[in-house]
């Protein structure tokens, strides 16, 4: 745990239940850097979706408790159908994910025959089911490079296509009208005027920014690769463009460093969602249990274990 961190002992109290409970039930608790502080102490994995995903694949726990949005329960029970997975925010969702439709993909497969589906794991298991390969802002342009094909439709997320497509200028990208809210929101003019505030810091983007922000930073990447460039870099100073809930990793495990933000609404409400009080209920009671049509769950299963495979 965070040894910067007092909790009360109320919510002491809370964390020691889990905990009994968790050991009592062979539970894993797994949790996204978006999700409150308290949450992300009493996980076992923290990390981002990419690190779930695959993580999710090598547990032998019997329950796995899922501390994020819909898109995240639904991953990993694809990826393990046989085990219990527990969502304890149900009611936690990412707008995003739900971006697309079946139709527009559909309509696209039409228009270019030879492309590939490639769909960002921040997405239903629907969309999942009817894509060739998942990819988590981490692997996405090492995987879509390996792919054969020419024309690539990527979904949900505009801004994430764009990043990729930059690099990769012998692809021919389609793009798709999603975005990350909290990330699309970070405009030019406020990581203008976090520059001109602190000069001295260097701007951390994650690449469901807006084109011109990532074009103003010193390092683009996933959740998971902020925090590495951080923990590799000698400057004392740094500017995050992504959600707030990862100030918390890099506060513990930098306290000689200076960590700002480079807008005002750096903040996802549906993560937040998830309280400890939650995530105790759903170990007593099992529930919320995420629960999928088995053929929509097969077919979401290809592009995430080719996902795995790519990456």
């Amino acid at each position: 745990m965070d040894n910067q961190t007092t909790y009360s002992q109320e919510i002491m109290d809370t964390m020691e239940q889990i905990k009994a409970l968790k050991e009592e039930k062979n539970a894993l608790i797994m949790a996204h850097y978006y999700v409150p502080d308290e949450v992300q102490d009493i996980a076992d994995e923290i990390g981002d979706s990419f690190f779930l995903a695959r993580k999710a694949t090598e547990t032998d726990a019997d329950i796995i408790v899922l501390c994020g949005v819909q898109f995240m329960g639904e991953s990993a029970k694809i990826l393990n159908p046989n085990k219990k997975v527990l969502i304890p925010a149900i009611n936690a969702d990412c707008p995003m994910a739900h971006m697309c439709t079946v139709e527009r993909i559909e309509e696209v497969r039409g228009e270019y025959p030879d492309a590939a589906v490639v769909c960002y794991v921040n997405s239903t298991a629907e969309l999942k089911a009817h894509s060739d390969v998942c990819v988590t802002s981490a692997n996405a342009l090492n995987i879509v490079q390996k792919l054969p094909n020419k024309d690539i439709y990527f979904i949900p997320d505009q801004n994430l296509a764009h990043y990729i497509a930059d690099q990769l200028p012998d692809k021919h990208f389609i793009f798709n009208d999603g975005f990350c809210h909290v990330h699309h929101s970070i405009t030019k003019s406020q990581l203008e005027a976090a520059k001109a505030a602190k000069p001295e810091a260097l701007v951390c983007v994650h690449p469901e920014c807006r084109p011109e922000i990532t074009a103003m930073a010193d390092y683009v990447g996933s959740t998971s690769g902020i925090i590495q460039f951080v923990d590799g870099s000698d400057a004392k100073e740094f500017i995050i463009a992504t959600e707030m809930g990862v100030l918390h990793s890099l506060k513990t495990k930098h306290p000689d460093k200076k960590f700002y933000t480079a807008g005002n609404m750096q903040l996802c409400p549906n993560m937040k969602k998830v309280s400890l009080e939650r995530v105790l209920e759903a170990l007593q009671t099992e529930k919320p249990e995420v629960t999928l049509d088995t053929e929509v769950m097969d077919a979401a299963r290809m592009p995430m274990e080719r996902m795995l495979e790519l990456a």
